[in-house]
């Protein structure tokens, strides 16, 4: 058991990381199938990733979930950008260039993730 420094209340010990890791592969999936199922893999994990953060802190997957997490925001962001764009014509460069952005970070995560490597969570690229 173990003891939250801003909460009393004892809590079991996790297992070693593992089930967050598992899930950890599972987000990055489920952001990979975003584009085949219309958006909707990508909400559901964005909605774990944000609910397991707190599981994660003071692990490595934590980085991974904050870059998840940075990825769909500013992925959304780019996305409303060239949806507004699309009718001046640049708009569909800036959505290509943001899913090839997107497609960047989902892999170098996952493959940062199967590899145990640090990742930088704020970084862009």
């Amino acid at each position: 058991m173990n003891q939250r420094p801003d909460n009393p209340v004892t809590y079991p010990t996790p297992r070693a990381g593992g089930d967050i890791r598992t899930l950890t592969h599972i987000l990055y999936g489920l952001y990979a199938l975003q584009w085949f199922t219309g958006g909707i893999t990508i909400v559901v994990a964005i909605i774990i990733a944000y609910l397991k953060r707190d599981d994660a802190a003071g692990t490595p997957y934590e980085a991974h979930l904050t870059w998840l997490i940075r990825t769909f925001w500013i992925g959304l962001a780019g996305y409303i950008i060239g949806g507004v764009l699309v009718f001046v014509v640049i708009g569909f460069a800036v959505l290509t260039a943001v899913s090839i952005w997107m497609l960047y970070r989902i892999v170098k995560g996952w493959l940062y993730l199967y590899e145990n490597k640090p990742l930088e969570p704020r970084a862009w690229f």
